[in-house]
C-alpha cells in the first residue's frame, strides 16, 4: 500500500522524512537502548530532547527572551478556560468570532468574567474576516482575542486586529509554523499542534513574561496556571513527551526547509495552485472571500450534495483522502499544510479536472 494524499484538517500529514526518522529511533534512541516513548521525562537524554525541541523553535519563529515557550496537554480547547483564567483581571475581555472555535473559547470566557464579541462574521457563515480597524473594544478589556486561521471555514486574518494597546491572545492551531510571525504583537500566542507540527496531545503556548503571575482567578486549578508550567519547564508533570520528541523533529524539518520564509513560499505557491483552479471551474466555487482566503484550509463546493459526496467518494478511491467538509458546512475541504507536497495539490486540481469533464 502506498502512501495517500492526506488532506485531512488534523490530526494531519507530517512530513515523510520525520516519520522515517522516528521509525528508526523506535526501538533505540541514539544508543538509548529504549524508545523516546518509554523514556523517563526527567532523564538526562529527554531533557536534551525538549530542550533542543523549544531552541529550535524560538530560532523558527524568531521569540523574543521575555517570552516564555510552554508545552502543554489539553489541546487548544483547554486553553480556552485557561486564559481567562490566568488573563481575567478585571473580569471583561473582548473576542472576536470568525468561526467555530473563536465562539467556543468567546462562550467558554463567559463562565469567568464579561466576554465581549467586539466583531463576527457569523452572519455570513463564517465567510470573510471583519474590518478591526476600529473596533469598541472596553477600556477595561483584559485582552483582545483572535483565532487567526479558522480551519472550518478556510480564513485568515491577513492583517492583526488595532487593539488599542489591549494585549492580543491569538490561537494559531492551523496556521502555526506556515509563514514568518512577529511575536511581539501578542501577549499569548498559542496552538494545537496536530495540523501542522506533530502529533495531537501537544499544545504549544508561547506567552509574555509579564502575563505569568501567581495572581490568578479563584479556583484556577494548578495545572492550569502558566505559572506552574513555566517555573518548572514545562515538566511540572510528566509531558506528552514523545508528541513533542515529533514536533522537535518537525522544527528541525522546517529549519532545513529554509525556515518560515521559505516555508511561506512553498505554502503560497500550493494555495495558488487550488484557489486559481477554482477561480476559474464551472463546478467547483472556494467559499471564502478572496482577500480573506487561508494557505492553508481550502473548503469549495459544487452546490449539489449528491455531487459532492459522489466527488468525496471517487477522491478516496483515487488516493486522495480527508476532503470531506466539516459537518457544520459540508462541501469539501482540503488541508494544505506545510508537510503536503505540491505534487499533492497539482494531483488533486488534476483530479478535479477530470471529475468536472466527466460529470
Amino acid at each position: 500500500m502506498s502512501r495517500v494524499y492526506n488532506f485531512s484538517a488534523g490530526p494531519a500529514v507530517l512530513p515523510e522524512e520525520v516519520l522515517r526518522e522516528a521509525a528508526d529511533e523506535m526501538m533505540d534512541y541514539k544508543g538509548s537502548g529504549m524508545s523516546v516513548m518509554e523514556m523517563s521525562h526527567r532523564s538526562k537524554t529527554y531533557d536534551g530532547i525538549i530542550k533542543e525541541a523549544e531552541a529550535d523553535l524560538r530560532e523558527l519563529m524568531n521569540i523574543p527572551d521575555n517570552y516564555k515557550v510552554l508545552f502543554l496537554q489539553g489541546g487548544a480547547s483547554q486553553q480556552f478556560a485557561a486564559i481567562p483564567m490566568n488573563l481575567m483581571k478585571n473580569k471583561k475581555a473582548a473576542y472576536i468570532v470568525t468561526g467555530q472555535w473563536a465562539k467556543k473559547a468567546f462562550q467558554e470566557a463567559g463562565n469567568y468574567g464579561e466576554a465581549v464579541k467586539v466583531a463576527s462574521s457569523e452572519d455570513e457563515t463564517f465567510s470573510y474576516i471583519p474590518d478591526c480597524s476600529d473596533l469598541a473594544i472596553p477600556e477595561d478589556a483584559d485582552y483582545v482575542y483572535i483565532c487567526e486561521n479558522n480551519t472550518i471555514y478556510g480564513t485568515k486574518f491577513k492583517t492583526l486586529p488595532n487593539t488599542k494597546g489591549h494585549t492580543l491572545v491569538a490561537d494559531v492551531s492551523s496556521c502555526f509554523l506556515s509563514e514568518p510571525v512577529d511575536v511581539s504583537n501578542y501577549g499569548i500566542i498559542y496552538g494545537g499542534v496536530q495540523k501542522n507540527i506533530g502529533p495531537a496531545g501537544v499544545v504549544i503556548v508561547i506567552i509574555r513574561e509579564d502575563l505569568i503571575t501567581e495572581d490568578t482567578l479563584p479556583g484556577t486549578p494548578t495545572m492550569l496556571k502558566y505559572k506552574t508550567h513555566a517555573d518548572a519547564d514545562s515538566l511540572y508533570n510528566t509531558p506528552p513527551a514523545y508528541g513533542i520528541y515529533i514536533c522537535g523533529k518537525v522544527f528541525k524539518w522546517i529549519k532545513k526547509m529554509g525556515g518560515l520564509s521559505a516555508m511561506k513560499q512553498h505554502n503560497e505557491e500550493k494555495a495558488r495552485i487550488l484557489y486559481d483552479f477554482l477561480d476559474q471551474s464551472s463546478m467547483f466555487k472556494g467559499t471564502v472571500r478572496k482577500e480573506d482566503r487561508s494557505l492553508m484550509n481550502v473548503p469549495f463546493i459544487t452546490g449539489d450534495k449528491d455531487l459532492d459526496a459522489k466527488f468525496v467518494k471517487e477522491a478516496e478511491a483515487a488516493g486522495f483522502v480527508n476532503l470531506k467538509g466539516h459537518r457544520t458546512v459540508g462541501g469539501m475541504r482540503a488541508s494544505i499544510y506545510n508537510a503536503m507536497p505540491k505534487e499533492g495539490v497539482e494531483k488533486l486540481v488534476a483530479f478535479m479536472k477530470k471529475f468536472e469533464e466527466e460529470n
